[in-house]
């Protein structure tokens, strides 16, 4: 291997600005996710005129992009170099964004929000790779648990940040702000991040196309299930493309002299718990915010700006306590910090399925609660998925970490969503209840009969009720796997 330029042994003081840079660009990549969901209602009513299904798609384009590039182009930042893939991801996340903002029509504003994803794809995974480069080793744990902060309240910056442009002004403005941000970014990266080593390795072209195949196929499954339901034809063979696909791609990276993500690597227990854990991390925070918005705003009559700073609980303990967990980890072990954290977040979302309808302390007081289980969790998780892999390959770390990431946003929203879509549609009254296909949202359910306003909005709350408790139930019992991995790894030392 040879390297083409190297920079500096990082110090303290050097790898200050990049942490910060960094966590500002993964705080962006991140919230995007969460800011499109709130303009879903100006998008349906905008001269656009998407059907249901093209507003579903403009929402998880992004997604499936980001998701099933992000490892290949952490890949392509150890061979390329680190910098140079972020900051070109950051220009083609402004592009993107600019495409979206001027769409004309419905098939350029998929095309944006491809590009977009694509652009996202570039960036997260190579901010890790950055990050470790750029930081003494000792520093390590601390930079992690900054960057997993990010992580972790990008959706809140989102809600919050896309809520306030919205309120001012339209879905387009909404983009146009996006863009002008990442150009941001891109100056400051530029400046700040260091340029790291090349490696010489081989692309692995045949590995990363079934990798990246069997991720649509798993995604679309994931995205259409909640619409054309479970055990819908186009659905189970999405899955069963999937599972095809994924024993292809693994055959085939066992054969390969230089891998794009060696499947071998999963029989550490270590790594394998710390993926499942942060997919169930997501899982639990991405079905919230996809109920948490209207919840706030059918159930309590909150503003598009009121629902995005309705979530704002949630980041204090993230903010406050984050630098405090890689000494709670020292001091009681992962398994029992991981412990605490999924205990956490399980209650908090259960806690606040009673909480909906009580004072917004009461529920504010959920958020928290499930904020300290995020603060708790992903520093942790990320730590270990980082440790798992030489500094060298940080770059498919970080693409791994974030694959995880996105699948479980994919899957929260796509299970909660179809838990109260099911019980919305269970509860509503007779009039929009009797009519075929029955609604699956309030507005649709309101634009039949007005009059059963309340009702409907009854209706709406007890499905999203619902859903927070199977996503509730789904942390804990996914978190006591996690726990069990986690102490089995433990037990018997890293492999």
């Amino acid at each position: 291997m040879a390297s083409t330029v190297e920079s500096p042994a990082p110090t303290a003081r050097k790898s200050g600005p990049v942490l910060a840079a960094m966590s500002v660009c993964t705080a962006l990549v991140v919230g995007f996710v969460a800011a499109i969901n709130l303009a879903v209602p100006s998008l349906a009513a905008g001269s656009l005129r998407p059907s249901s299904s093209d507003l579903l798609w403009i929402v998880d384009a992004y997604v499936v992009v980001f998701a099933c590039l992000v490892i290949p182009a952490g890949a392509a930042g150890d061979k390329f170099g680190r910098k140079g893939v972020l900051l070109s991801g950051l220009g083609i996340f402004a592009f993107g964004a600019l495409v979206s903002a001027v769409a004309p029509n419905v098939a350029v504003m998929l095309i944006g929000r491809a590009v977009t994803g694509l652009g996202a794809a570039c960036v997260l995974p190579n901010c890790v790779g950055i990050l470790l480069h750029a930081t003494a080793p000792e520093r390590r744990p601390h930079a992690l648990a900054v960057w997993a902060a990010a992580t972790g309240i990008g959706g809140v910056v989102g809600n919050v940040g896309g809520g306030a442009v919205l309120n001012a002004g339209s879905w387009r403005a909404l983009f146009v702000a996006v863009a002008v941000v990442a150009v941001c970014c891109l100056a400051w990266a530029a400046r700040s991040a260091p340029r790291s080593a090349r490696r010489i390795r081989t692309l692995d072209v045949p590995g990363t196309l079934l990798f990246v195949a069997a991720v649509v196929a798993l995604l679309i499954g994931v995205i259409e299930a909640p619409e054309k339901g479970w055990g819908s034809t186009v659905v189970l063979a999405a899955f069963a493309g999937c599972v095809v696909l994924g024993v292809c791609w693994a055959l085939v990276e066992l054969r390969a002299p230089q891998p794009m993500l060696d499947p071998r690597l999963f029989r550490s227990p270590a790594l394998s718990s710390a993926a499942l854990g942060m997919t169930m991390v997501f899982f639990g925070n991405f079905g919230l915010f996809y109920v948490n918005a209207s919840l706030l705003q059918y159930g309590r009559g909150f503003t598009v700006l009121q629902a995005g700073l309705g979530v704002v609980p949630l980041t204090v303990p993230i903010l406050a306590g984050t630098r405090y967990v890689p000494g709670i980890v020292r001091r009681i072990g992962v398994p029992a910090t991981l412990s605490a954290a999924f205990a956490l977040t399980g209650t908090g979302l259960l806690a606040l399925s009673y909480a909906s309808t009580m004072a917004y302390p009461v529920y504010a007081a959920g958020l928290v609660v499930i904020g300290l289980g995020i603060m708790l969790a992903a520093p942790c998780l990320t730590a270990q998925i980082a440790s798992a892999l030489p500094v060298e390959r940080a770059g498919i770390a970080g693409g791994l970490q974030s694959a995880t990431r996105e699948l479980g946003s994919a899957l929260g929203v796509a299970v909660v969503g179809t838990v109260l879509t099911a019980g919305f549609t269970h509860r509503l009254p007779a009039g929009p209840g009797d009519h075929t296909p029955p609604p699956h949202t309030v507005r649709e359910a309101l634009a039949l009969s007005p009059a059963d306003r309340t009702a409907i909005t009854e209706a709406f709350t007890h499905g999203a009720n619902t859903a927070l408790r199977v996503a509730a139930l789904v942390v804990l019992l996914a978190g006591a796997v996690v726990v069990a991995g986690s102490r089995r790894a433990h037990r018997t030392g890293p492999r």
